[in-house]
């Protein structure tokens, strides 16, 4: 294994010590923003930095077992070689996932919007079992969600919401979930036990902080005020202090209602509508470089990334990486994990 290349471990490691050197000043909470981004790249820094040193140290240990099973011819080393070799390819195959989440903005917090598709209460429902499986992912990433905009179903389920999900490399994971999500089941809302079809889509955008360079003009925009209205009632507000900004040139929306106060919720959608033009841009950057390769890719309501079956069998189908699980339930309940590894995986194939 080698230090070198890809890794730079030993720029990695200076950076480590130069912002440990600036953590150490006791003048470095005067400005909190600025604290805060550092320490986040310390962290991010350590995290690639000590998993490679794991696994090197991981590695000179099983060469010496190796060793001394060939010397003794010991079964019982010999299982226990094979249960450290286990362990280790687990310990790469993460390290390798990490080593995948390098493109800018991976390591941001992402901003996730969930529409339901044609279909009323039954896509409503739907959309708030994708809800639901995204929450219990970031839990068990230990990640934090916030929502910052939900509007519920007329009958059941959500009509539109939206999350704020805060965690190293939140939206180099959730990357992999934007597009037409396809649900297959027994409707719980047919009287007469039909099977049917129902649409999602999940948008996911990473958060830009204020130093994007991304021009918003007064006269393109267009800010609308409403009273705020939690999931199932709660945190209901009585004043106008939800806050909707249209941009008229592209008719981008973005809502927030997570704040009491308009002014911060003002505040959180204009970072949201400047995460979400500057996204717009970088798409728009790569489908010109697609066309010029000649690369043809189908984005539309209709392509959709995933397909979740529970009749008349049980499946979860990727159709990018055609990877699939029999266990709808699971998936659902929020084991992603196997399908973005195999997403990140293919980008690079």
């Amino acid at each position: 294994m080698t230090s070198g290349g890809l890794f730079d471990l030993d720029v990695k490691r200076e950076r480590i010590k130069e912002l440990e050197l600036e953590m150490a000043d006791p003048a470095f909470w005067e400005d909190q923003e600025k604290a805060q981004k550092l320490i986040d790249e310390n962290n991010s820094l350590k995290t690639y930095v000590e998993g490679f040193d794991s696994l090197e140290s991981s590695l000179e240990n099983l060469e010496v077992s190796y060793e001394l099973v060939k010397e003794e011819n010991d079964q019982e080393l010999f299982a226990d070689l094979e249960e450290d070799l286990t362990a280790l390819q687990k310990e790469m195959n993460h390290f390798e996932l990490l080593m995948l989440l390098s493109e800018p903005y991976d390591q941001n917090n992402a901003i996730l919007e969930l529409h339901p598709g044609a279909g009323g209460t039954e896509s409503q429902d739907w959309a708030s079992i994708l809800l639901r499986m995204y929450q219990r992912w970031a839990e068990r990433k230990n990640f934090t969600i916030e929502t910052l905009d939900y509007l519920p179903g007329d009958e059941a389920g959500v009509k539109s919401v939206t999350l704020w999900v805060k965690g190293h490399n939140a939206y180099g994971y959730l990357k992999a979930e934007k597009g037409v999500h396809r649900l297959v089941r027994i409707s719980p809302f047919d009287s007469s036990g039909r099977r049917h079809t129902s649409f999602a889509s999940c948008d996911v955008t990473p958060e830009m902080d204020d130093n994007v360079d991304v021009e918003i003009k007064n006269e393109d925009i267009n800010i609308d005020t409403y009273r705020a209205s939690g999931a199932g009632g709660q945190h209901v507000n009585t004043t106008d202090s939800a806050v909707r900004i249209t941009h008229l040139p592209t008719n981008i929306i973005v809502t927030c209602q997570s704040e009491r106060s308009q002014i911060q919720n003002r505040e959180r959608a204009m970072k949201m509508l400047r995460s979400k033009l500057y996204q717009q841009e970088l798409e728009r950057q790569q489908q010109e470089l697609d066309q010029i390769r000649g690369e043809q890719r189908e984005i539309g309501w209709g392509s959709q990334i995933r397909s979740y079956v529970f009749h008349p069998y049980t499946m979860v189908k990727d159709h990018r990486t055609n990877f699939e699980v029999g266990n709808a339930q699971g998936v659902v309940d929020g084991n992603l994990d196997p399908f973005i590894d195999a997403y990140l995986r293919s980008l690079i194939q």
